[in-house]
């Protein structure tokens, strides 16, 4: 195994302390790399999950009255040593998740980027006075906090996932239960050793990993005491979600998958949309769910996008993330390429061609090579299916209305692309596509400072912007009779 440092704990982290789980076994935790177990976690029971349910909710009512001024100190602290540890960091999580030290970097740039803007939101919880229209009493409204929360993340974002779910649950006065992606538990742990050391309360924070997700989720939705639940991941497991949370009324944000269209004009500039073309598909090995998932392109500039397309994405090096100069690391794991492996052979058998990559290469890890399709046929199922990998698939399109339907023409809706020199089209569709988020004449939405999220089985609710912390906060109102 590899060698981690005293800051890369493995155990649970209940109540400010670490242990191990109930049960005392313990989970390996893969380098897709390399194939060959990194480290072995604590493995979280259910006696793990309400013992962590049981802290935060002890923690909540001293911690909803903490001043915020001090929660966005913490949170600041925190981001302060997110940035001097981004080395450190940034290669844990290229370790156990694949993506390159490039990728890593950016990621904990952006993670810790949550922390510094929730710091500032902190002390920025609005609510009102007014008269009443009658005159004779007066409308008080405040904001408090929602009350202990369940958090879920996923395996592709280990840092970002949960800062952004952790910054607003802090500045709004939440105290939090997480259960981290079993594939990559690592990350979190240590930013929960993190959180600790900028001051961070007991029982504030408890993190649960666990290899059943049901086994830690299941027990604290049952309990009432949980008033809250954010997850990003699929939509069938969000769905399942939903229902869980029905029993006790909690309130939800959903995160879950995307089928992100990039729509290129005919007046687009070709050059910046295949730059923004790369960016959009190939962030963090094409596994996001706001990576660009199908490229409808117009008939008079598609030979032209998609030459030049393929040259890009054929220059892009493949090979271990920790490797200086690697652009493309491997998938999470064999189930994961083997998803790409069908849906790239079904798109060819349909009669698309593969004028870059296509084929697994030989030897140790999940690598995929970034991979372009032409001429994808409208029956493909990867024009249907979030591919979650390296792969651009390729149609054409003959009018703005056609660019549209295609578009629209999924259960999804949390991202679209589109590129076109033209501002009245630009808002145009821009408005008309049916996401809760749409990239203009860029290959990149995600922003701290704006609110992420989708619409229709893409989810609801929003994290990050001003709007991220309404989602860890109760509206209270209060009638006052004036003697």
């Amino acid at each position: 195994m590899t060698e981690l440092s005293d800051r890369n704990p493995t155990q649970l982290f209940v109540d400010g302390k670490w242990r191990e789980g109930a049960s005392g076994a313990r989970f390996p935790v893969i380098d897709p790399a390399t194939e060959d177990t990194l480290s072995e976690v604590a493995d979280g029971q259910r006696e793990d999950a309400l013992s962590a349910v049981e802290a935060a909710a002890a923690a909540q009512a001293e911690w909803a009255v903490t001043p915020p001024r001090e929660r966005g100190e913490i949170l600041r602290r925190a981001w302060q040593l997110m940035t001097e540890r981004a080395d450190e960091l940034a290669r844990l999580m290229t370790l156990e998740m694949g993506k390159s030290l490039k990728e890593s970097r950016a990621e904990v740039t952006y993670a810790a980027e949550f922390f510094r803007w929730f710091s500032e939101e902190a002390v920025r919880i609005d609510g009102r006075y007014a008269r009443d229209p009658s005159g004779a009493k007066r409308t008080l409204v405040t904001k408090q906090p929602v009350g202990p929360c369940l958090l879920i993340t996923p395996w592709n974002f280990p840092l970002a996932m949960g800062t952004r779910k952790i910054g607003p649950a802090i500045a709004a006065g939440c105290t939090m239960v997480l259960k981290p992606a079993q594939l990559t538990p690592l990350s979190m742990l240590s930013l929960a050793a993190l959180l600790t050391e900028a001051g961070l309360p007991d029982g504030v924070l408890n993190v649960v990993p666990s290899t059943s997700a049901s086994r830690i989720v299941a027990p604290a939705l049952e309990d009432p005491r949980i008033r809250k639940m954010s997850f990003t991941g699929s939509t069938e497991v969000g769905k399942k979600l939903v229902e869980q949370c029905a029993g006790n009324l909690q309130r939800m944000s959903m995160e879950l998958g995307g089928n992100a269209p990039f729509l290129v004009f005919s007046d687009a500039d070709v050059d910046a949309a295949v730059e923004g073309a790369v960016a959009a598909k190939m962030r963090n090995n094409g596994e996001s769910c706001v990576a660009a998932n199908r490229f409808h392109v117009a008939e008079p500039v598609a030979e032209e996008f998609t030459r030049r397309l393929t040259a890009a994405m054929a220059e892009l090096r493949t090979g271990p993330g920790t490797e200086e100069g690697v652009s493309v690391g491997p998938l999470i794991n064999i189930g994961q390429r083997d998803t790409v492996v069908e849906l790239v052979a079904d798109a060819v058998d349909a009669g698309a061609t593969a004028t870059t990559g296509g084929e697994v290469p030989e030897g140790k890890g999940f690598f995929y090579p970034p991979t372009v399709l032409a001429d994808v046929p409208a029956n493909a199922r990867i024009l249907r299916e979030e591919v979650f990998g390296p792969v651009a698939p390729i149609t054409t399109f003959t009018d703005e209305e056609d660019a549209l339907r295609q578009a629209a023409d999924t259960e999804f809706g949390l991202v679209a692309y589109l590129y076109t020199r033209d501002i009245d089209r630009a808002v145009r569709v821009g408005e008309a596509l049916p996401t809760g988020m749409v990239g203009i004449n860029t290959g990149i939405v995600s922003n701290p400072a704006a609110p992420f999220g989708g619409v229709k089985e893409s989810g609801f609710g929003r994290e990050g912007g001003v709007e991220g912390i309404e989602e860890y906060l109760d509206t209270k109102y209060m009638s006052l009779a004036l003697g």
